[in-house]
């Protein structure tokens, strides 16, 4: 391991006002003396192990601890591999197979137990800012080579159990944390708070380090006590007392969270006076829906970006928001566009994948569709690989028509379907307990917004909500469609076929 010098993270903690709070969990608050402390503290402890070529896997809760372990990696110099836990187990143990780990730190020793027998060479207890954490050191992992100056290797859950790890530096990380420090105009005394999965590269960056590089607190609490449980549970009322109580003045949500959060302020008009700045992304939001939040006072800005530019790309904010589109370009990049209109980001690219041999340009194509408007922002039309072409030729973006049906207050996901036919098939997951004729209701009044080669013809209920568990389902809320394909396609295909499903 080699420790990293004039790291801007590591050294902007050290120098911000010792007594101030940093990180505040269900256990633990921690001030920045504090804070710096501990991070020296555990680096010093994997310094012992004597081992060159460390590289670390992280799979616990949302907590002042996971935090503090990443950044004692990252003034170690020692690449770290999040887990999430909504992995499962094989996709776990392809990441930490494929990245060459060998130490995992965990809060969930029995969920590995039986996984890694094989391959622990040792296993230890220890505490850490109140959390009993267990370390296994492994073994008989070949080390996968790495790209110079690798810091974070990120995975997301794939359409398979084989995901790329996306290696970054501290650089690629850093610089988006700058900026979206800089563009929400964080201070000293804002409050954010977690509630995406540390795991989740935007909340790991555009959360934990923008807050600390500008001094400010980070509130780190467990999925029970912020509302979520599950594959897709959510006790709305709970985030929102969560996001009150914490007096949280900056949050980033996925667009199912911001729904349903959107749909409990319209019945109960209440307020969050101290929120000021509500990040959205991971996946398209309707401007409806973005409209009907800030009806709500909420202070919502959407944003855009990928892991291979180290998470955000382009946001909205104060005085430059624009419902629709996604933002304009953070200053660390720029944007361009191929012939065909896919999006390429220049500058802050990843170092590169796991074992891939050759050097990485600094440049990523997106696989996004879209365009500049005449006023800068972005405007993003969809997935190139997922526009659909009817049998009549027209071109379908799904994203577009998914996120109008979720407007609904009847229906909480969908999928659309329509490739080579004529029209086109939705995979429905209901809100609550909506009856099929309340959603037959929503679709129609969508179909008479919508041209007639976007229309949903017909829909089928779907066996279970769309999540990352089920595979069906990004961290970010993106819906993995070749998976909802695989899962569906007889009784899709039976509907076109006249049969009754």
């Amino acid at each position: 391991m080699l420790p990293v010098q004039n790291n801007p993270l590591l050294q902007a903690i050290k120098h911000h006002p010792p007594e101030n709070i940093a990180l505040r969990g269900s256990e633990r608050t921690l001030s920045y003396a504090a804070l710096n402390h501990a991070i020296a503290h555990q680096a010093s402890a994997w310094a012992e192990l004597k081992q060159a070529d460390l590289r670390l896997a992280l799979a616990l809760e949302n907590c002042p601890a996971w935090v503090v372990l990443d950044l004692a990696a990252m003034q170690c110099g020692m690449p770290n591999v999040p887990l999430p836990l909504f992995f499962s187990p094989a996709q776990w143990l392809h990441a930490m197979r494929d990245a060459g780990v060998n130490l995992l730190v965990t809060d969930q020793p029995q969920a590995f137990d039986t996984l890694l027998t094989d391959d622990v060479v040792s296993r230890s207890q220890f505490e850490l800012l109140g959390k009993a954490l267990t370390q296994f050191e492994l073994k008989g992992i070949a080390a996968a080579p790495l790209p110079a100056g690798t810091s974070k290797i990120t995975y997301t859950s794939g359409t398979t159990g084989t995901p790329k790890g996306v290696c970054l530096s501290n650089d690629n990380m850093l610089n988006v944390a700058q900026s979206i420090a800089t563009a929400t105009k964080l201070k000293p005394a804002d409050v954010h708070i977690s509630v995406l999965p540390l795991a989740t590269l935007l909340e790991n960056v555009a959360g934990v380090y923008a807050t600390l590089l500008t001094g400010a607190s980070c509130v780190l609490l467990p999925n029970a006590e912020i509302g979520l449980s599950g594959a897709a549970g959510l006790n709305v009322q709970q985030l929102f007392e969560t996001l009150k109580a914490t007096h949280a003045n900056t949050a980033i949500f996925t667009p199912e969270l911001l729904h349903a959060l959107v749909l409990l302020m319209e019945k109960n008009p209440t307020a969050l006076p101290d929120l000021r700045f509500l990040a959205v992304g991971g996946a398209s939001v309707s401007p409806a829906m973005l409209q009907r939040a800030h009806a709500c006072k909420l202070p919502v800005f959407e944003g855009y970006g990928l892991s291979e530019c180290a998470s955000v790309v382009a946001l909205n904010v104060v005085g430059n928001n624009k419902p629709g589109a996604v933002g304009k370009p953070l200053p660390h990049i720029q944007v361009r566009f191929t012939h065909d209109q896919e999006i390429v980001i220049d500058g802050n690219a990843y170092l590169g994948y796991v074992g891939q041999a050759h050097q990485q340009e600094n440049f990523v194509k997106t696989g996004d569709i879209g365009h500049l408007d005449e006023e800068g922002y972005l405007i993003i039309s969809g997935r190139k690989k997922n526009i659909f072409i009817t049998s009549f030729g027209r071109n379908v973006s799904p994203e577009w028509v998914e996120r109008e049906l979720k407007i609904s207050p009847y229906i909480a996901q969908a999928a659309l379907y329509g490739e080579a036919k004529p029209w086109n098939v939705a995979v429905i997951v209901p809100r609550l307990n909506a009856s099929d004729a309340e959603i037959d209701k929503a679709i129609t009044n969508l179909n008479q917004q919508l041209p007639d080669y976007a229309r949903v013809k017909q829909w089928i209920r779907a066996d279970a909500p769309f999540s990352p568990q089920n595979q069906q389902l990004t961290a970010n809320g993106r819906n993995r469609r070749d998976v909802i394909w695989q899962h569906y396609q007889e009784k899709i295909n039976a509907l076109y076929e006249g049969i009754s499903a």
